[in-house]
């Protein structure tokens, strides 16, 4: 998908962030998951929100908290691509609608992508009242440290110039995240911030803690594979859009 070599070590173009948010079907909660965000808004970060084609009220709710919002095919990849298109150079940050960002998140990156960083990601904290998805939380952190890729409920974020060299997201039904960490960790290690996003528990809850560690395990396994993801969406419960 690379065009041509990013530019690696070139002066940043532009000093704004934009957060990229994809939704579907998000209405019940993404009102206050929007509010929180606000106070970033007011010290200069752009929010677009990227809708997949919502049946419920996620884009009325959106445009009542965003600076942008717009319908694209359904797939985290394609929506996040769609909204990043919009955005001026800077850095980008892709924000799964069920995870918060830490107090100052705004300021941390710009801080770590001003010191030299191409990208990188947060630690996770995943909320739930079950112990062992604290567990879960720290070992997905440590993994990340050790593999040097990350994944979306990380809150990762890149240099604008660096992520549209690259091509974006692969428009692949699941793994986008893990598939650009891939092809970013080849010019550079992530940063690895300590401060925790906040994710949503309710797919650990709603089908087991340890189930779903081992299924997200095997898939990832039978992606490295070559597994094709549109059949692993549907093994991890996604519907692939229609091709």
């Amino acid at each position: 998908m690379q065009s041509q070599p990013p530019p690696t070590n070139q002066r940043l173009p532009g000093t704004g962030l934009c957060i990229v948010v994809p939704v579907l079907d998000e209405a019940a909660t993404l009102a206050p998951r929007l509010l929180a965000l606000q106070a970033l808004r007011q010290r200069g970060a752009r929010l677009v929100v990227v809708d997949g084609g919502s049946a419920d009220a996620t884009q009325a709710i959106a445009r009542a908290h965003a600076d942008r919002v717009l319908q694209a095919p359904r797939g985290r990849g394609a929506q996040m691509n769609a909204g990043a298109a919009t955005c001026t150079p800077g850095v980008y940050l892709f924000l799964h609608a069920d995870t918060a960002l830490p107090e100052g998140a705004d300021q941390r990156v710009l801080d770590a992508v001003h010191a030299g960083a191409l990208w990188g990601r947060f630690d996770v904290r995943i909320a739930s009242a079950w112990p062992a998805l604290r567990m879960v939380g720290t070992l997905i952190n440590l993994r990340s440290r050790l593999s040097g890729i990350a994944t979306g409920d990380q809150a990762m974020f890149v240099r604008g110039d660096v992520f549209r060299a690259l091509g974006g997201f692969a428009d692949i039904a699941l793994m986008e995240d893990i598939e650009l960490s891939t092809r970013l960790k080849a010019l550079a290690r992530p940063a690895c911030l300590k401060p925790q996003v906040l994710t949503s528990g309710r797919r650990w809850e709603r089908h087991g803690v340890w189930r779903t560690v081992l299924l997200m395990w095997r898939l990832r396994a039978a992606y490295f594979l070559g597994a094709d993801p549109n059949q692993l969406a549907l093994r991890y419960g996604y519907r692939p859009r229609a091709s």
